[in-house]
């Protein structure tokens, strides 16, 4: 396959330090040869090209395959390499190094369960030499997220450069940057990330993936309007590490329910998760066990093995979203990757199709590892592709919007209707058996409407061809969802204003009744904090859209838990505490005293910071850890002393 290597990818080589010219490189790039064949000079070299070209969000080749295929091979190749040994330097292109306030490593990989049980077997090998109790040696397990490394001092905002030296990115929150999950600025390492979903419905026609619009931010150009409005309306965050969501449990826990740890924190973020990261959480163990030049020893990255395969598009058709927009997928002769057959996957967009030459006859490179879903990575062989000109739905002319193909038929297109119905009963999450299959069905049957299916009774359900016990359970749901409790904020996203997702929903219920919101101005919305203009403009065109079938399912009588308002005050007893739970309990486990410190308004840490307030000790735990408390001004009640401050506190209230 022959490589044509960019303007911005040569410069991103350039900037990396690295001496080839185009003609060498693209050379070096398109060579067939098995990569068995290259020797270690050139397989450093083109691990060089491509870490460098994929830090500047213009990459010449998947992660997947840099990971899978060429690190692998140097590994086997030069397992003592300098290459492997060192930090994967993270270049922003112009910008000038300055030291960074602390190291910051990369992470050791894993690709298999036997590599992890090694690691933990070091794990234990030096507690073991410490004296540490193997009932305190816990385990924390995060996404790794797919973002740009960072690190925020409170000050200042840096990428990881080469561990020692990096770039000051600080640019990035002057431009609205948010931390994510509403955290504060000084939370250390992290990554600069954009969530999935807001990209494959707004940016996904318009950059070819996320890592263009990440690079954009910390860039010094003038950012792109539609990655500014993503920054606005916090789709693009930064992510400190010590904010992710997390599994701990002790080091015996987590090898025996591996995979179901693994499932759950892989699925637990809407952002790009390439594996997994476990660590030890003991510091004196932390401290003891150190780190190489390039890792830390207390840590890995578990990733899946990826499987990559060339294969054959039998035809490309169009699919009508919610939204109306066209998306492309490719129908593809069978193929089995990653324990799984895969007949289809779907394309960008019908820009792609065009420019890339998807079309009956192509063959593609096709990616999936482990949990990921299969998405084609390049075209290997372009042919003539074909582009519909009516909507599959309603067949009606498309309209094209930048690389996108959409249907203008808002009103009648069978496909947006119904996709608009799923979309509202997958938000509520509070009733089932209206997947995709039902919904068609309900609306061939001549229903239009979320209210009107609300008004259903069993006959009407038999009448539509539905067996009488299904029909039975159907409407007993929909009678469940508008009993069971649901908050506020996910019954308005349910239905689905663009730009008015879970988070912003929230957030403009905590200013305003939902009963108030229609009556809102742009103005109104733009003064609460995190709402642009062009983002409250197309809120509030959507919701006059939403306006009549909002409140005839409204008036249904929907349980609805009001959003806490922002100025009300919480009467808690643990409301603005930071616990962390140490040791072994007595009171109960340990994640259930968690869930209760939970509802007592308390929030829960992992790892004792500076952040943290109050540390609550069972058994078995280090004088190390204590004294490490106390030196950061944390207060520290033993479990008894814990549970007597609640009785306390419940007496006061």
């Amino acid at each position: 396959m022959d490589i044509k290597l960019t303007n911005s990818q040569m410069a991103a080589i350039k900037q990396a330090g690295i001496e080839i010219d185009r003609t060498k490189a693209q050379k070096l790039l398109s060579d067939d040869k098995g990569v068995w064949a290259f020797s270690p000079e050139d397989l450093t070299l083109i691990l060089q090209i491509a870490n460098a070209t994929y830090r500047a969000g213009v990459p010449v080749m998947s992660d997947v395959k840099y990971d899978s295929i060429y690190v692998r091979e140097l590994e086997t190749q030069d397992p003592d390499s300098d290459f492997l040994e060192s930090v994967e330097p993270e270049p922003v292109i112009e910008s000038k190094t300055v030291a960074l306030p602390v190291r910051m490593l990369s992470t050791e990989k894993a690709y298999s369960f036997k590599e992890i049980e090694r690691w933990v077997s070091r794990l234990i090998k030096a507690a073991n030499e410490i004296d540490l109790d193997l009932a305190e040696l816990y385990i924390r397990v995060t996404p790794k997220l797919d973002g740009y490394a960072a690190f925020d001092d409170g000050e200042k905002l840096y990428t990881r450069g080469d561990g020692f030296r990096g770039q000051d990115i600080s640019r990035a929150f002057k431009r609205g940057l948010k931390i994510a999950k509403g955290g504060k600025r000084g939370s250390g390492a992290g990554e600069i990330v954009i969530k999935k979903s807001y990209f494959e419905e707004k940016l996904s026609g318009y950059f070819e993936n996320a890592r263009n619009i990440q690079a954009s931010i910390i860039s010094e150009k003038k950012v792109d309007e539609r990655i500014q409005e993503a920054i606005e309306d916090e789709a693009c965050v930064f992510y400190p590490f010590e904010l992710l969501e997390n599994w701990v449990g002790h080091y015996e826990e987590f090898l025996e329910k591996f995979d179901e740890i693994l499932k759950q924190i892989w699925n637990s973020v809407d952002y790009e998760v390439d594996g997994i990261i476990a660590e030890a959480t003991n510091d004196s163990l932390k401290d003891y066990m150190g780190a190489t030049r390039k890792n830390h020893r207390w840590q890995i990255a578990y990733k899946i093995n990826a499987e990559i395969a060339e294969v054959t598009v039998k035809e490309v058709v169009p699919q009508t979203s919610r939204t109306g927009k066209l998306t492309p997928v490719a129908l593809l002769e069978p193929t089995k990757l990653s324990g799984a057959t895969i007949s289809r996957a779907t394309v960008h967009h019908y820009g792609m199709v065009k420019s890339k030459g998807v079309g009956k006859g192509a063959v593609v490179e096709l990616v999936r590892s482990g949990l990921v879903i299969p998405k084609i990575e390049s075209v290997l062989i372009k042919t003539e592709p074909d582009i519909p000109s009516n909507c599959p739905s309603c067949h009606s002319h498309v309209v094209w919007d930048g690389d996108n193909l959409f249907c203008p038929n808002t009103t009648d297109c069978p496909a947006q209707a119904e996709n608009t119905m799923i979309h509202f009963f997958k938000t509520l999450r509070n009733v089932d058996g209206f997947g995709p299959k039902v919904v068609e069905k309900i609306y061939q049957s001549g229903v239009k409407s979320i209210h009107d299916i609300y008004g259903l009774d069993v006959s009407k359900f038999v009448e539509m061809g539905f067996g009488e016990k299904t029909s039975e359970n159907l409407v007993e749901q929909l009678m469940a969802s508008r009993n069971l409790e649901i908050d506020d904020w996910r019954f308005l996203a349910a239905f689905g204003v663009p730009r008015l997702g879970e988070g912003n929903c929230e957030k403009l219920l905590e200013h305003h009744n939902i009963t108030e919101i229609f009556n809102l101005t742009v103005d109104d919305m733009v003064g609460i904090d995190g709402f642009a203009e062009l983002s409250a403009t197309t809120i509030f065109e959507g919701l006059k859209s939403i306006e009549k079938e909002f409140h005839s399912v409204y008036g249904l009588g929907f349980n609805l838990k009001a959003t806490k308002s922002s100025d009300s005050k919480s009467s808690l007893p643990l409301d603005g505490e930071l616990i962390v739970f140490t040791g072994s309990m007595e009171h109960g486990k340990r994640q259930d005293m968690e869930a209760e410190a939970k509802r007592l308004g308390a929030k829960i840490g992992k790892s004792v910071t500076s952040k943290t307030t109050l540390l609550v000790t069972g058994k078995s735990v280090g004088e190390k850890k204590i004294s490490d408390a106390t030196d950061k001004g944390v207060r520290v009640l033993s479990e008894s002393e814990y549970l007597s401050m609640l009785k306390v506190s419940d007496t006061l209230s």
